[in-house]
């Protein structure tokens, strides 16, 4: 039997409720391969303009920094309006 075959085998015996872990799994490794996983994927205008955004900000080293711990964070977000 294959690796591929093995892997396909032991997917199959996962509850489907669990196969999302196994897809983050095989999404990371394909990323850390330099695969491109979804090639037709095409970020709208938003996505577009919010990454621009953040390498403007990159660049120029503007932009708010947050210094805290991840509960903080959550707090600060959830008391913005």
């Amino acid at each position: 039997m294959s690796n591929r075959e093995l892997a396909k085998s032991l997917i199959d015996q996962i509850p489907e409720s669990k196969l999302v872990f196994i897809i983050n799994i095989l999404e990371n490794i394909g990323e850390m391969s330099g695969l491109d996983l979804y090639p037709d994927f095409k970020p709208n205008a938003a996505t577009i303009a919010a990454m621009a955004e953040t390498d403007e900000m990159i660049r120029t080293g503007s932009g708010q920094h947050f210094q805290g711990t991840a509960e903080e964070f959550t707090a600060l977000l959830l008391s913005e309006d």
